[in-house]
């Protein structure tokens, strides 16, 4: 059976109990970390009278970032972001003086945020301070991924300018299509963030509103950051494929070099090649010579105008 997290106002401490609507004095944290749907609608329809839709949103889990209000609780949608920038949805339900958290399977920010519940009680004085621990570990995770992101596509772009044939279009694509998932999440959740103020959230206090107004701006960083890679992938993309195409040309440019200076050359060959009984030079001593001299002349001559040019 599943346990929470419940902070004492009088003793100022946090222990685990067996899950209970919290009364008067306490405040509580109930994780509900890969529990089944089964266990998901006992505690939130049995015990906390949560609403049918809040119910089925928490064991459905298929929704995008939003903040539902009904008569007594709240429901946040929130995402865990991985470090394959896949995503978990998190459901919490915030209530007057608790926060239910629904989650498929067990990720590091919350973890994370039951070890500073249990380390500092001031974060679990009321429902707000709850909540906003919980999303401010989510949200670090965020800066976490966008610092990997950042170094993966520092790593793409040496690998093109050693080997402008390295085979990453296909990783890039495979990163510019989460990221462009991870855009569209954030922003809902920035839109969601921008709703969590004192005036419409009943269960915070108004001396909180700056802490969610500093996840909020995060979060807007993020963005920012996930808008310039998708910028950046893109670049790569055509940087890679004009070095490719500059490569090309340096290697057609040297092959056409080479054929017309060996274009002459062939044509004295194919002169003296014709097998004519009458032709000047034919018995001469020195012609072989002299025409191996002749065609060194035109070769170095060629070279030295295509150097003058500065073809080479």
């Amino acid at each position: 059976m599943s346990e929470m997290l419940l902070f004492d106002v009088s003793s100022q401490s946090v222990r685990e109990d067996a899950i209970r609507v919290p009364e008067d004095g306490e405040t509580a944290w109930i994780p509900l970390i890969g529990a089944p749907p089964e266990e998901i609608e006992r505690v939130l329809a049995g015990i906390f009278h949560c609403h049918p839709l809040i119910v089925e949103d928490c064991v459905k889990l298929n929704q995008r970032p939003k903040l539902d209000k009904y008569d007594t609780h709240l429901l946040l949608t929130f995402f865990h972001v991985k470090e394959d920038l896949s995503t978990v949805e998190i459901e919490h339900v915030i209530g007057p003086n608790y926060v239910i958290t629904v989650c498929p399977e067990e990720v590091d920010s919350l973890a994370q945020a039951a070890q500073d519940f249990r380390r500092a009680s001031k974060y679990m004085e009321f429902s707000g301070g709850i909540l906003h621990r919980l999303l401010d570990r989510c949200v670090d995770d965020y800066a976490d991924v966008v610092d990997k992101v950042d170094d993966v596509l520092d790593k793409y772009e040496r690998a093109v300018f050693r080997n402008p044939y390295v085979q990453i279009s296909g990783e890039v694509f495979r990163m510019k299509r989460r990221l462009h998932n991870l855009r569209r999440i954030l922003a809902d959740e920035k839109v969601t963030l921008g709703q969590l103020t004192h005036q419409q959230f009943p269960y915070s206090r108004r001396e909180a509103d700056v802490y969610f107004v500093d996840i909020y701006d995060h979060v807007a960083r993020v963005l920012d950051s996930i808008d310039s890679f998708r910028e950046s992938m893109s670049g790569l993309l055509e940087l890679q494929l004009n070095m490719k195409s500059d490569r090309m040309n340096e290697i057609m440019k040297t092959l056409t070099i080479i054929s017309s200076i060996f274009l002459p050359l062939t044509f004295l060959a194919g002169v003296y090649g014709m097998n004519f009984r009458v032709m000047p030079e034919l018995r001469w001593a020195y012609g072989y010579p002299a025409v191996l001299v002749v065609m060194l002349l035109v070769a170095g001559g060629l070279w030295r105008y295509y150097k003058r040019k500065k073809w080479l």
